[in-house]
């Protein structure tokens, strides 16, 4: 699989699981709809490699992502952190995949 296959492979799960419900609602607020769209720019930046890496690192906690996070949660919507995109993301996107 090349690495654009790989790439669209991640965002499409993400896109699925995590940003269309923020980017498609009437009720989300436009500081996250803007953040949303911030971590896809930054996403879109890396090889496959760069981009679970910065999954991880946002679920690890930096300062904006800890913030983040807590305004997911607190307008309702499903994060990172979440128990079943967290393990779904894990299975999917390893070291297997990443070598294929």
């Amino acid at each position: 699989m090349s690495d654009e296959q790989k790439k669209q492979e991640l965002m499409a799960f993400l896109h699925d699981r995590v940003f269309d419900p923020i980017l498609n609602s009437a009720n989300a607020t436009e500081r996250l709809k803007t953040g949303v769209r911030y971590t896809i720019m930054r996403m879109n930046e890396r090889d496959p490699l760069g981009m679970v890496t910065y999954y991880w690192s946002a679920i690890h906690g930096t300062d904006r992502s800890i913030r983040f996070a807590a305004d997911m949660r607190s307008e309702g919507y499903t994060r990172f952190e979440d128990r079943e995109i967290l393990e779904e993301f894990r299975i999917r996107f390893g070291d297997d995949w990443l070598r294929s």
